[in-house]
């Protein structure tokens, strides 16, 4: 039973805002810093959509690992802290070698240590909002994704702009994410020693309600939306050259889902996670389809605010509804979920490197959008039957 105080106690805001930041760090920069960068490696490393995928992949692979290990003992404090660390030398050490073994092992490494922090930092957050009666901040914290993605886009078009190598813009993120690690050390992840983290360790899907259909419906959810957010640039690059023009697609992406996030924290308080789950794989759905109807740059644009705005979203009420569902065992629901999040994510670009011929992204957009329906279906069906 909590004190009477505790509502009081808990730091709210301090955990909303060093949440967001881990985040902006661990998934804008761990994860996506290559989708922006990717045409700028094109043009100096002679990176080609084949390789870009396998980059991809590295990481994605890296990220299910890190999935898989991230329900472990280990408490919540040193995993958020190694993991960020991981990823500022990682990303720091990209902008030093152009040899592509060395490029799919750096990029692993953040894949391996964003997972652990995302995990982590969801547990410790979610839990200490709860706490603390303002479980609406939860937008805050994920809204970190968005703003770490809108930062590196930016970095990235400054410095194409500015006729400047992929390999300063690694530096740069990599200096940035480790200025971020050092402002978070003592702060992110509150206190370990109060963690239940054998609790969540022991759990097995025997322990957990609908465990198998959620972490069925959240991989689908990393198959459907990370072929356009890892191509978009890409595709709009094929249609405008300029990169001022091209380089836009990737910033508009991440402020979606700053807004977004936002705003789904605040539709969540009127109808259930799951609700909210259900609309944003249908949107997403759209936002992959429609560069097809509309395959011009305006598409493209859509499409960038339809997955942007709804990514981070089905992820915080992903999340959510793990925690509600599992309760004290949700850092292992969530692990699960981010594991099979993560094995759909490695399909999909490996999937685009299969069928990226000259028809270009058609096919591999058509099998990014039915699991997202498949998804929908099934959790509009357990949503009947509660």
């Amino acid at each position: 039973m909590q004190p009477p105080n505790a509502r009081a106690t808990t730091p709210a805001w301090p955990t909303a805002l060093g949440g967001c930041l881990a985040l902006a760090v661990a998934m804008g920069i761990g994860r996506f810093a290559a989708t922006p960068l990717l045409p700028l490696m094109q043009e100096d490393a002679g990176v080609s959509v084949a390789e870009g995928g396998w980059l991809a992949a590295a990481n994605y692979l890296g990220y299910l690992v890190g999935a898989l290990t991230a329900a472990g003992r280990i408490q919540q404090r040193l995993a958020i802290r190694i993991g960020l660390a991981a990823i500022a030398l990682a990303t720091l050490a990209m902008g030093f070698t152009t040899d592509l073994g060395a490029w799919l092992l750096l990029r692993a490494v953040p894949g391996f240590a964003s997972a652990w922090v995302l995990v982590n930092v969801s547990a410790w957050a979610l839990d200490q909002l709860g706490k603390a009666g303002r479980a609406g901040l939860s937008g805050v914290v994920y809204a970190g994704v968005g703003i770490g993605i809108v930062f590196a886009g930016l970095v990235c078009l400054a410095l194409s702009a500015a006729s400047r190598s992929s390999a300063e813009a690694w530096v740069v993120l990599g200096l940035s994410a480790a200025l971020a690690t050092a402002a978070l050390w003592r702060a992110a992840g509150g206190d370990s020693a109060r963690e239940p983290a054998a609790i969540g360790a022991r759990a097995s899907p025997r322990d957990i309600a609908e465990f198998w259909r959620l972490v069925f419906c959240y991989g689908a959810f990393g198959l459907g939306y990370i072929i356009p957010a890892t191509f978009l640039p890409v595709m709009a690059k094929r249609i405008v050259a300029d990169p001022l023009w091209f380089g836009w697609a990737w910033p508009v992406f991440g402020a979606a889902a700053v807004a977004s996030t936002l705003l789904a924290a605040r539709l969540t308080r009127m109808t259930s996670y799951r609700a909210v789950w259900i609309l944003g794989n249908l949107v997403m759905a759209a936002g992959v389809l429609i560069p097809l109807a509309e395959p011009g740059l305006t598409g493209i644009i859509i499409g960038a605010l339809f997955v942007g705005g709804t990514f981070m979203v089905n992820t915080m009420v992903g999340l959510q509804e793990a925690r509600r569902v599992a309760g004290p065992h949700a850092k292992a629901l969530m692990a699960a979920m981010t594991s099979a999040f993560a094995a759909g994510q490695i399909a999909g670009p490996l999937l685009v490197s299969a069928l990226n011929t000259s028809s270009g992204f058609r096919f591999a957009l058509v099998g990014a959008a039915l699991p997202l329906l498949l998804s929908a279906y099934l959790l509009t069906v357990k949503t009947e039957q509660t």
